[in-house]
Formats: C-alpha cells, sequence, structure tokens
C-alpha cells in the first residue's frame, strides 16, 4: 500500500473479526516499530505481543476506553525503559503510530489504548494493573495498549474536507498558510 493511501485509510478500528493475525504479519508490524526514529537512537522501547486470550481479556479490563480489546485477537502492548532515555514516551509513541500504519498496510484494523497516567480504578492506576498482570518490571513504563486484528466492518478513509487548514500557519501564528 502507498504512504498517503495508507495514511488515509488508518482509522481507529475497535471491532474485529473472530481471525488470527500470522506470526508473518506480526512480525512485519514489529519491524515497522523498529524502524521508527528515536531520541539520540536510544531506542527505549519494548513490546508484548499478547495473543493469549484470557489475557487480552483481563487487558480489556484496564479501564473502559480498552473494552475494544475484547474482540481483538492482538495486542501489543508499547513500553520504555525510562532508564535509557528520558524521552522514552514520545519515542515509543512513534513507534505505536508505526505499528498502527503498518497493521494498515497490511489491511488489518488498529486501534490505540492509553495506559500512561490513566487510572485501572480508584486504588490502582492502569499502569500498575499492567505491570502486575504481564509481570513488567518498574523500571519498564507502559504506554499504551494496540488492540489489532482484522476489520470486521470497514471504515470510510480520511477526506481532503477533514483538513483544517484553520490551524496551519505560516511564519507566525495567526497567518493563514493556505
Amino acid at each position: 500500500m502507498e504512504f498517503f493511501e495508507t495514511v488515509k485509510k488508518r482509522r481507529s478500528i475497535r471491532e474485529y473479526q473472530d481471525k488470527k493475525v500470522s506470526k508473518a504479519e506480526i512480525t512485519k508490524i514489529l519491524e515497522a516499530a523498529f524502524y521508527s526514529p528515536s531520541s539520540r537512537n536510544k531506542r527505549p522501547w519494548h513490546f508484548i505481543v499478547v495473543d493469549d486470550r484470557d489475557l487480552i481479556i483481563k487487558l480489556s479490563q484496564t479501564r473502559s476506553a480498552l473494552k475494544f480489546l475484547e474482540t481483538a485477537p492482538l495486542a501489543i502492548v508499547v513500553c520504555g525503559d525510562e532508564t535509557i532515555s528520558s524521552a522514552w514516551v514520545f519515542d515509543a509513541s512513534i513507534a505505536a503510530e508505526h505499528i498502527q500504519l503498518a497493521a494498515t498496510a497490511l489491511g488489518l484494523g488498529a486501534c490505540w489504548g492509553h495506559v500512561l497516567e490513566r487510572q485501572h480504578n480508584k486504588e490502582k492506576s492502569a499502569e500498575e494493573y499492567v505491570r502486575e498482570l504481564l509481570g513488567i518490571p518498574k523500571k519498564i513504563r507502559i504506554l499504551c495498549v494496540i488492540g489489532i486484528g482484522y476489520p470486521a466492518k470497514e471504515k470510510s478513509e480520511h477526506s481532503k474536507e477533514e483538513i483544517m487548514w484553520e490551524r496551519v500557519h505560516l511564519n507566525k501564528f495567526g497567518n493563514a498558510f493556505k
């Protein structure tokens, strides 16, 4: 799939078919994540591939916004090692978008479920919940969980009408670009 076509087609997909994502597809998606840039090329990310149905159901209970994971055949937990780079959150975010774009290019759907600085419940953060569930060391921070699978229904691609040119400024804020 051509890059601009992939970007236009990339939507948050929250409902998936009951069909496994192949190991070859998962490998391509992860390769795309590893090709993403990082601050000072420190590459502080870690990715946890989850295809165990019971674990995915438990991940869907992290917080209400991750309920969509219930039908996902695959989840990738995107993490960063804060001892390697203080810019881990930015680096991991770029890698997470590479994951979603790669999934789209392969005809899969994906959706980011935010974990960092969110709550599981009143007593526990979403990050603590996922950390305990997956045995993640304390120095590894958890950014998000990306659900991936074959879309249950197609979403229309983005259109040029969605572009908000009024938010593009030329040389100084307030100077219209277009």
